[in-house]
């Protein structure tokens, strides 16, 4: 087979700098990743699930403060990562309370 010719670079220094300009190009994507990083977003049922509390406590909850909720449209959603604190702020308090 015939090689063809597009390029006056030599084939090994052409895939060189592709290589070199891809490494670049995803090194660039890495730093950027803390914006797909952001905190998960659950629904009123999976927050009640994981605390182990019903709907209308939950709601007591996120209107005294104790659990932030953020609101998209018509639907309430929270940080999977601040209801999981929560849970651990109980535990904590409930072991404090005990010693």
């Amino acid at each position: 087979m015939e090689q063809i010719i597009l390029s006056p670079i030599p084939l090994a220094n052409l895939t060189g700098a592709i290589s070199e300009i891809i490494k670049k190009e995803l090194a660039l994507l890495n730093e950027s990743k803390p914006h797909t990083n952001e905190a998960e977003l659950i629904t009123r049922q999976e927050a009640a699930e994981i605390l182990g509390i019903s709907l209308p406590t939950l709601n007591d909850w996120t209107k005294t403060g104790l659990l932030p909720a953020y609101r998209i449209g018509t639907r309430v959603r929270y940080k999977r990562d601040e209801v999981l604190a929560s849970v651990k702020q109980v535990q904590t308090s409930k072991h404090k309370r005990r010693s």
